[in-house]
């Protein structure tokens, strides 16, 4: 259970910096669990792995434009400003991430757009970094969010060296994204075109959809040693009763659930019933999933996945998945065959 076991070097080459030509074009390392084998493929072969009446498993969470930059009031100092979480639309109250934070206090105004045409009011401190603001609008909320969507960017994460073009409003979104409220993009489900969704489907293979809004701590490196002492930031999620039945009657037949993601299995493993069987569900979960004994994923049999960063929950949870020295090996393989790591990385598939 040490943060040291889940550490790896990677070569910064190996990073992507932008995504494949084609969605389904990336390349798909196949593990498979029982035999530790590995197989490479193109992305577009998972049709390969799944049968009639399998279920996938997506997470249908939608990015909105969440990094914002603006200017201090008096003396236009520049400030980045990324929203993490809508606090109240009524009195649109947003918690943030401000940088630099030491120039940003209580009572402060912040300036946004060409013309200063969106204003915001700094009104607590809640961390080193943090801030909430409340937006000083006088539309709809609805309005609001379009003139946030307007003047922000694609949140690409950091270790993406370059500033978002237009082809990341794209492609840093699922074709099936439909819920507003992700700050980062479940990257496993990039990889899907709505071509290939159509083959899987003509094929038989059904998709669910789950909701889980992706945070920045499920990406944020843990910072203690002991893994069991982490607490993972809460994050709202969404299980419907369709969604449910249709998972629900996969597993009491025998067929196959992968999920399309690790937010998508956490989101599932937060809303249980005693018989582990899915049930619908509606909250904030802080679901931690690490490889400790007797833990039992309920409903999945495979996941598909990127390459993760080392010593962060996702990496975590994938070696819970399917342990941790077929994870490293994986790893190391993947990086011996060049594979890119990342949000805009190859795939894996676990079998």
């Amino acid at each position: 259970m040490k943060l040291s076991k889940f550490k790896y070097d990677l070569p910064v080459k190996l990073i992507a910096q932008y995504p494949s030509k084609q969605r389904e074009g990336s390349r798909l390392m196949v593990v498979h669990k029982d035999t530790g084998e590995f197989e490479h493929r193109k992305f577009s072969d998972i049709i390969d792995y799944f049968n009639e009446d399998d279920v996938m498993v997506v997470n249908n969470t939608k990015v909105f434009n969440a990094r914002l930059f603006g200017q201090k009031e008096k003396t236009g100092a520049k400030i980045e400003v990324f929203l993490l979480r809508e606090l109240n639309a009524d009195n649109a109250l947003w918690d943030v991430i401000v940088e630099p934070a030491r120039k940003i206090r209580v009572g402060n105004k912040l300036y946004f757009g060409a013309d200063n045409s969106l204003i915001a009011e700094v009104i607590d401190n809640t961390t080193s970094r943090g801030r909430t603001i409340r937006f000083l609008f006088d539309g709809t909320n609805e309005e609001l969010k379009l003139k946030l969507e307007e003047l922000g960017e694609t949140p690409l994460p950091k270790y993406i060296k370059r500033r978002p073009e237009a082809i990341d409003r794209e492609r840093y979104q699922t074709v099936y994204a439909s819920r507003p409220g992700a700050v980062a993009a479940p990257t496993a489900g990039l990889h899907f075109s709505e071509n290939l969704i159509r083959k899987l489907e003509i094929k038989g293979i059904e998709f669910a959809q789950v909701t889980l809004h992706t945070g920045l701590g499920t990406f944020s490196p843990i910072e203690v040693e002991d893994i069991t002492k982490h607490k993972m930031e809460a994050e709202y999620f969404q299980i419907k009763q369709e969604a449910c039945d249709s998972i629900n009657e996969a597993k009491l037949r025998g067929s196959r659930i992968c999920s399309v993601g690790t937010t998508t299995i956490r989101a599932m493993e937060s809303s249980l019933t005693t018989r582990k069987l899915l049930k619908p569900n509606e909250g904030w979960t802080n679901i931690f999933i690490y490889p400790k004994p007797n833990f039992d994923f309920s409903l999945n049999d495979s996941l598909i996945t990127n390459f993760h960063l080392p010593r962060t929950s996702l990496l975590i949870l994938v070696t819970a998945f399917m342990g941790h020295d077929l994870t490293m090996k994986a790893y190391k393989e993947a990086i011996k065959k060049k594979y890119n790591f990342f949000s805009y990385g190859d795939a894996m598939l676990i079998v």
